[in-house]
């Protein structure tokens, strides 16, 4: 599967807040991952506004990465409810989706800590076949899962705040290895090079364009 066809190149979230939405779509602008999966919902058409990464953003940034594990761990939910995947298989995706609740709980209590507001967990229309064809759940597993781990590299080293990095650096270790996890399963390289060359925000959005509501 290219990244061309992720998720048949159609939005799968629909936030409940246009405050929610907004924010997302700002951040995946900036961060370089994720724009097309958060284009319907409450607010359609809006332009995504312009904006740069500061220290004041920090909560922004967390909620925009819950945003993302929402989207991680319903994704292996849904997967994992149905029949598609047994033995070996299984027994290594079970974890990532425990690593996924895990995340969401960790930035979860992140947000509340630095005083603010949790977001809201989007509803999730997933295309027809995403659950039912086990080569294209682990294909769209690894196609996400692998430019999530690039965002997450190309940017952990401009975070600011302690508490955001310690987060982004903890969960991005951890994407990785989910990620190895996927190569393996499909066939890839799960271990490439000797050095994660992180890319830049905009080498992870140029990737991502053909799925992106831009």
């Amino acid at each position: 599967m290219s990244k061309q066809e992720l998720f048949d190149g159609k939005p799968v979230m629909v936030f409940t807040k246009e405050t929610d939405r907004r924010n997302f779509l700002r951040w995946a602008g900036i961060v370089g991952v994720g724009a097309g999966l958060a284009v319907t919902g409450v607010g359609v058409g809006g332009k995504q506004p312009a904006g740069a990464q500061t220290d004041e953003n920090d909560l922004e940034i967390l909620n925009y990465a819950l945003t993302l594990e929402y989207l991680e761990a319903e994704f292996y939910r849904q997967g994992l409810a149905g029949p598609i995947l047994s033995g070996r298989e299984r027994a290594l995706v079970e974890p990532i989706l425990d690593h996924e609740n895990a995340h969401v709980s960790s930035l979860t209590a992140t947000v509340k800590k630095l005083n603010g507001t949790p977001v809201d967990k989007p509803r999730f229309k997933f295309p027809e076949g995403t659950f039912t064809d086990k080569a294209k759940f682990l294909e769209t597993a690894r196609t996400f899962e692998e430019l999530g781990v690039s965002a997450y590299h190309g940017q952990v080293t401009q975070i600011k705040a302690d508490p955001i990095l310690a987060a982004a650096a903890a969960i991005a270790g951890v994407e990785s290895r989910h990620a190895a996890i996927l190569q393996d399963l499909t066939g890839g390289d799960p271990f490439p090079a000797p050095v994660e060359m992180p890319k830049s925000k905009e080498q992870v959005l140029e990737a991502a364009k053909p799925f992106i509501d831009a």
